[in-house]
């Protein structure tokens, strides 16, 4: 068993510690077993302290049967049984870990004391920390929960880590997201939550800073929410602020009034567009009426049009013409289309389009659309021969 100095202390950073097996894995890594370790491994939901051993970076630590196994990028790492080397773990990385972690007993442990739901599902990624719970709740509700994280936070609740005794365990009424064996850890947050937990945490509840809810999901008959602690949610914030100053400045509207301000913008579009839509149908039709109205199979070519419009219009056409009725709309990359026909099976023209001109796309055999590149000449010449 390596003994997991992450457990005594949460807050030693490094350690000198006894080499017990180095195995090259490939000629870029190698995995270490050591007596002692300051590194955190991938368990609960959580990702593994990041550092070095000997300077050589630690890519990747697992635990199996109480066997903690570190992953080095080293290429050919010779260390020697009962060698002694320097471990030193990411500091940053583990606190903002330890602020996540925290925060979401804090807010489980609420959720806990006001709806009785448990913490289903957890995991403390580098970037967020998701947590699903197995009852439903309303944004209210969670937003209230959210303010009473906030207020355990600011009173700077004790946190204590512990393995109590068999004895003293069966008094606890505490949280477990699964049945456990042998030794049980405890995480007890002052008047705020006991669970077993074997990762590490801040002392107080100050240490987290701030817990903020980013995302509300329904999930399975409960749901999932995303959390954001310390600083995590300092630089989320800063982002979201610096995002909302951007569209300010390019909407020319206060800050406090980007909501309404964005929401007459899309209006304007949206009329916009319709006008716009409008303007190309006319044209289409414009360009329809110049056909042979005796013609079999049709083929017009058009910009920038949407893709309503066009179908419409192929519609049309079939009315009019027995055979193929395409339209070719043009892209940066060559053409767009959509070929329909009342008489004609448009996927034997699909597959011929495939084979001499590498189109993409399908449908059935009264309407198929896709894209190619290739001339309006080679285009014509396919279809109307």
């Amino acid at each position: 068993m390596t003994t997991k100095l992450y457990d005594i202390d949460a807050y030693q950073t490094t350690c000198e510690s006894r080499v017990l097996s180095c195995k090259n894995v490939d000629d870029s890594t190698c995995q270490i077993i050591l007596d002692q370790t300051v590194f955190f491994p991938e368990e609960g939901g959580q990702t593994p302290d990041r550092g070095t051993i000997n300077g050589y970076e630690v890519c990747d630590v697992q635990i199996k049967d109480e066997i903690i196994i570190h992953t080095v990028s080293a290429t050919n790492l010779t260390l020697k049984e009962n060698e002694t080397v320097f471990c030193q773990i990411d500091w940053a990385h583990r606190f903002s870990n330890m602020q996540q972690h925290t925060g979401e007993h804090i807010f489980s442990g609420l959720v806990n004391k006001r709806f009785g739901y448990e913490n289903v599902g957890f995991h403390l990624s580098d970037s967020i920390v998701t947590m699903d719970y197995n009852g439903p709740m309303t944004e209210e509700e969670i937003l209230e929960l959210e303010k009473e994280s906030n207020e355990a936070i600011f009173a700077g609740k004790a946190v204590t880590c512990y393995y109590p005794s068999k004895e003293k365990l069966a008094t606890l009424d505490y949280r477990s997201k699964k049945e456990l064996k042998g030794a049980i850890r405890i995480v007890s947050i002052e008047d705020t939550d006991i669970c077993a937990c074997c990762a590490p945490h801040v002392k107080s509840t100050a240490e987290v800073g701030i817990l903020k809810v980013i995302d509300i999901t329904n999930y399975k008959g409960g749901v999932r929410l995303s959390i954001l602690c310390g600083m995590r949610a300092l630089m989320d914030y800063r982002l979201r602020l610096s995002q909302c100053r951007e569209i300010s400045h390019l909407t020319s509207a206060k800050i406090d009034d980007i909501v309404p301000s964005v929401n007459k913008l899309k209006e304007d579009i949206g009329v916009l567009r319709g006008e716009l839509a409008s303007s190309q149908k006319n044209l289409l039709a414009f360009k329809s009426a110049s056909l042979d109205p005796d013609a079999c199979d049709v083929v017009l070519f058009t910009e920038n049009t949407d893709a309503n419009v066009l179908r419409y219009e192929v519609n049309h056409l079939t009315t009019i013409h027995p055979g193929y009725c395409a339209i070719f709309n043009k892209n940066d990359h060559g053409y767009n289309f959509i070929i329909g026909s009342m008489e004609k099976d448009c996927s034997v023209l699909a597959k011929t389009l495939r084979e001499k001109l590498h189109a993409k796309g399908g449908g059935k055999p009264e309407m198929i659309q896709g894209s190619l590149t290739a001339s309006s000449e080679e285009i014509k010449s396919l279809i109307l021969n």
